[in-house]
């Protein structure tokens, strides 16, 4: 089933709704936690929500503790006769509010018809009033799944970044969401990609290459380093104004507000491949056409039995 077309009309929004998707353990949460921090820090208002079924992205900010998701939640106090507030779901941080969706237990249900399950709840609490100059949301990269796609599909941001590292795996999910942005654009989307943030960037090169190839700028490469690895490992933030990483996260701030959205060109999946060595992704390796004999192998005899197709002669 084709999706419904997506609204065509033009961006109208004060607020930047920014989706910041990626591979799965990217990074996307410890981007984000930084970021989020660095811009609060610059006087802005940001409102950072998760949605994530893990509930992780705003660990790192509460040094640990997560936000109580919104679908369990809101679970909760239906069952107890109640009704989901304000206080019950979002909290602060020295300017940063946060908040996160949430996902059904495992094996219970779909993560993303859970996203969009919160969603509606968000709508409820009065979300599209509400003032602030940045909500950025934390997406896995599987927009295979309509869950996570929904702001491509529907319009809800006005941008993507996609957050990868000098890997097939995370710049295929990259690629991926790529995909689906220039996809929608044709249905009469508006939303585009901003960029690429690379984390952990041993200086390989391989993320520089593809967002050259897409055509998406670098909005920062977050190096692989021994302090920023123990201190997110800590639930420590690292982009505020003095430390030794604040001004890679105030580059950031600033690139990721004026970054226009633009329509990327995907790779084929050998055009993804030409990025790394043929020793890196195994181009050098032949793909053997199985037999039957493989397959069965001393019983491949009994199997092979004559066909009961009826055959009947052509006419004269």
């Amino acid at each position: 089933m084709e999706p419904d077309p997506v609204a065509s009309s033009p961006v109208t929004k004060e607020t930047q709704v920014i989706a910041i998707y990626g591979k799965g353990g990217i990074g996307k949460s410890f981007t984000l936690s930084n970021l989020s921090y660095m811009m609060a820090q610059q006087g802005k208002k940001v409102l950072l929500i998760g949605c994530d079924p893990k509930s992780d992205t705003t660990s790192l900010l509460f040094g640990g503790r997560a936000c109580p998701p919104i679908i369990s939640t809101g679970s909760a106090k239906k069952a107890a006769g109640e009704e989901v507030t304000i206080g019950d779901v979002c909290f602060k941080r020295d300017g940063v509010f946060a908040m996160e969706l949430g996902g059904p237990e495992v094996g219970r249900g779909c993560g993303g018809r859970g996203i969009i399950h919160g969603f509606e709840t968000l709508e409820k609490l009065g979300f599209h009033d509400w003032d602030f100059d940045y909500v950025l949301l934390d997406f896995l990269g599987d927009v295979v799944c309509g869950g996570f796609g929904l702001p491509i599909a529907r319009d809800m941001c006005q941008k993507v970044i996609v957050v990868g590292s000098n890997d097939l795996q995370s710049l295929y999910v990259a690629n991926n969401v790529c995909s689906a942005v220039e996809y929608f654009r044709k249905l009469g989307g508006n939303v585009g990609v901003a960029g690429l943030v690379i984390n952990k960037d041993d200086g390989t090169g391989e993320a520089q290459a593809f967002a050259k190839a897409v055509g998406i700028p670098v909005l920062a490469a977050i190096p692989a380093d021994d302090d920023i690895r123990r201190k997110s490992s800590n639930y420590e933030i690292i982009g505020y104004p003095g430390s030794p990483w604040a001004s890679m996260f105030e580059e950031l701030g600033i690139n990721v507000a004026e970054a226009p959205p633009v329509q990327p060109r995907p790779l084929t999946q050998d055009e993804l491949l030409g990025l790394f060595t043929a020793s890196q992704v195994g181009r050098d390796v032949e793909l053997l056409p199985a037999t039957l004999a493989d397959m069965c192998g001393s019983n491949v005899a009994a199997l092979q039995k004559e066909s009961l197709e009826v055959v009947y002669d052509e006419e004269v």
